[in-house]
């Protein structure tokens, strides 16, 4: 990615950052923009493919969020993180598109389901099967496949709290201004998205964070240059 990894902890920025950054976007400088992209890149995709569970899509949303963010960007007050301005940005776009593909095939979106009791069932089955397998050692590679997995099965109100709080580690006060939702909301989805995880393998994917939904290198180049073509055009 041109010498910078993106969401390196290096580079997360501090309030003053969000302030000085934002004011040179707002002043036109485009170069400043791509800092921003590059600094959230990784971090706001896997929001965006936890919440769509769909590359594609998840790319394709990301990028009008960062347009959209490019447009409002000077609405940005600092009341809260850039990141979490960012997040709920991203997350619009979200559930936008998951309304619009609900409409087309005629079918009421739920956006924060529940899952009854057979889906348990066969999330916890799935999970207890993995554990007595023989092989139990899976390489890290495997095993990030198997946790996107999960968390693709898991109801979407609780799989996007569940990245936001495990993966991202944001406060349950930056959760439940990035959703709408109740701190208490966020709380109780919580626990039970990481009671469907299973304790054991909601350790592991908070080790994993930063690989799950990998994002980086020609995808991370992809978005970037993208995104600041149609700006150009517009």
């Amino acid at each position: 990615m041109n010498g910078m990894t993106a969401d390196a902890p290096t580079t997360q920025m501090s309030g003053d950052d969000d302030a000085e950054i934002v004011r040179r976007i707002v002043a036109g400088d485009r170069a400043a923009f791509e800092l921003l992209m590059r600094r959230h890149n990784r971090r706001l995709y896997r929001l965006a493919r936890a919440t769509l569970r769909n590359d594609v899509e998840a790319e394709d949303a990301l990028q009008d969020a960062y347009l959209n963010a490019y447009r409002a960007i000077g609405q940005f007050r600092g009341d809260s993180r850039l990141f979490t301005w960012l997040s709920r940005l991203v997350l619009n776009e979200c559930f936008a598109r998951m309304r619009r593909e609900a409409r087309r095939r005629n079918v009421l979106p739920i956006l924060h389901d529940c899952p009854d009791d057979e889906q348990m069932s066969s999330i916890m089955d799935t999970t207890n099967d993995y554990y007595s397998a023989p092989d139990q050692a899976a390489a890290r590679a495997e095993l990030r496949v198997l946790l996107e997995r999960k968390l693709d099965a898991l109801p979407s109100g609780f799989r996007t709290v569940f990245v936001l709080r495990s993966v991202e580690e944001m406060s349950v006060e930056e959760t439940a201004q990035c959703l709408a939702i109740p701190e208490a909301t966020v709380r109780s989805r919580h626990f039970r998205a990481k009671m469907l995880l299973r304790e054991a393998l909601a350790d592991e994917v908070e080790q994993l964070g930063t690989e799950i939904f990998e994002f980086g290198g020609a995808r991370c180049d992809r978005i970037v240059a993208t995104v600041l073509a149609r700006l150009r055009d517009t």
